[in-house]
């Protein structure tokens, strides 16, 4: 029997000196050569538990063994049938808590490095397109369905429904597709060109979209289903979430969801090229620990920033944030202030931010998440002096949507309320998905979520 290695193939980045000077792409990916080797320690379990760790049930050591055997349009094939954005989720999908972490390899060392392994593919497919297998299409069956938003929700339930026969459009309120994928992941870790080539495979697939339409306001669901047999929301959650405590208007605080659009969709780490100014200083905070927080400290160290705070209210071990994003921070100098959370902030004359007082917490019994409840630490305020607040607290569903639907059913969140198995609403023939139903979640339960749905409206439209 050949010896276990267990030792993960390291992926190729590009050293933190440079990156942060620049936006491009961190990781660089597995040549052809590195990911075989790491193609070759996946022991190809019987069991196959990293399939079950999967939202979206990907062949996982089906595409492994393709690579292995330098079998790359075998790859690309296996991967096809169940994932429509491969090139994504290889980028942004938090594989070390879904399928890496079921992985048999990492009873001992280290799981076999699924995600990276994914995002070859994906790339090696964007390489050669003439060698990529097409999709098999069933026959039309006349029926037509409405996806509105074109997230990973809507892009996933819109390009299975096609390959399943039926006429799909994509409604979404943007002038570009891609939903937070777009607006909200910074170039640096998912390039808008990968976005734009994974859009373009869902409209190959026969998929209309109809960009700048905002249902609820151009167009109401009810209207929908006057046109169409079905419809399918995948939202997202692009309401942010605020702390409400004194001077939280002043200017210079931003929401993450408006720091990470000026800086990602409307370009503005390219001013004066692109005109979408942000405020640039010395010194910034951005509140909270998670994905999106360390996305916008690291956007804010590369437009000039010199100083970049994460401001966490608990420890480095509750922080919710992918083990990987956080150390990328780490190595790019971002500095963190843990148990220290606001109580006020303070502005000059013009009314722009100056400064924040803040409380050190303490660590109590645990809150509904499972994690520690932080207390604030009695006579431990201390001023910090800031030229901007970025506030990265999680967002929710705005609720346009469900406000001018009549019978779409919402939590005190929010959130629509769905049958977790199908993804079917409470009102008829209208299905929901994604961070509109969990609010803000991970790339890849969004995109499990709009399969699920996809297969049960498919089933339905076929009884109708």
């Amino acid at each position: 029997m050949a010896k276990l290695n267990l030792n993960r193939t390291p992926l190729p980045k590009q050293k933190p000196e440079e990156r942060v000077k620049n936006f491009n792409e961190v990781a660089l990916g597995y040549n052809e050569d590195l990911a075989v080797k790491e193609a070759e320690r996946c022991l190809q379990c019987p069991r196959h538990p990293c399939i079950d760790g999967c939202p979206v049930n990907n062949d996982i050591p089906g595409f492994i063994k393709a690579i292995k055997e330098r079998n790359f349009v075998e790859a690309v094939r296996i991967m096809k049938k169940t994932n429509a954005l491969p090139g994504i989720c290889g980028r942004v999908c938090p594989q070390e808590k879904q399928c890496e972490i079921v992985c048999t390899l990492a009873k001992k060392n280290a799981p076999v490095a699924i995600g990276a392994l994914e995002r070859f593919v994906a790339d090696w497919a964007r390489a050669h397109p003439d060698q990529v297998p097409k999709d098999e299409i069933a026959p039309p069956t006349g029926k037509k369905v409405a996806v509105v938003g074109s997230g990973p929700a809507g892009l996933t339930c819109a390009a299975d429904l096609a390959k399943m026969g039926h006429r799909v459009t994509i409604f979404d309120a943007l002038h570009y597709a891609g939903g937070v994928l777009m607006y909200g992941i910074p170039e640096f870790r998912l390039p808008k060109q990968i976005v734009q080539e994974e859009v373009d495979y869902v409209a190959s697939l026969g998929v209309e979209i109809r960009l700048d339409t905002v249902i609820g306001r151009m167009v109401t669901v009810d209207e929908l289903l006057q046109k169409y047999d079905a419809v399918f929301l995948g939202t997202g959650a692009g309401l942010p979430m605020f702390l409400n405590i004194p001077g939280e208007n002043l200017n210079g605080i931003y929401s993450a969801n408006e720091f990470l659009t000026r800086v990602n969709l409307m370009k503005a780490y390219l001013f004066p090229e692109y005109d979408t100014p942000v405020k640039k200083g010395k010194r910034v905070a951005v509140i909270g620990g998670g994905n999106v927080a360390m996305d916008a400290a690291r956007c804010a160290k590369r437009i000039g920033y010199e100083e970049v705070y994460i401001v966490y209210r608990r420890s480095k071990t509750e922080m919710p944030a992918r083990a990987e994003e956080v150390e990328n921070a780490e190595e790019e100098g971002i500095i963190f202030k843990f148990l220290t959370n606001p109580k006020r902030f303070i502005g000059d004359e013009k009314g722009w931010v100056k400064a924040m007082e803040c409380y050190e917490m303490t660590l109590g019994e645990p809150d509904a998440s499972g994690r520690r409840r932080p207390v604030p630490k009695p006579g431990s305020e201390f001023i910090m002096e800031v030229d901007a607040v970025i506030v990265a607290l999680g967002t929710s569903p705005n609720p346009l949507v469900s406000s001018t639907t009549p019978g779409l059913e919402t939590t005190k969140h929010g959130t629509l309320v769905t049958d977790e198995k199908t993804g079917r609403t409470k009102k008829d023939r209208v299905w929901a998905g994604g961070d509109a139903v969990t609010g803000s979640a991970t790339v890849i339960s969004a995109m499990g979520a709009g399969k699920r749905a996809a297969k049960d409206i498919d089933e339905w439209l076929r009884k109708m």
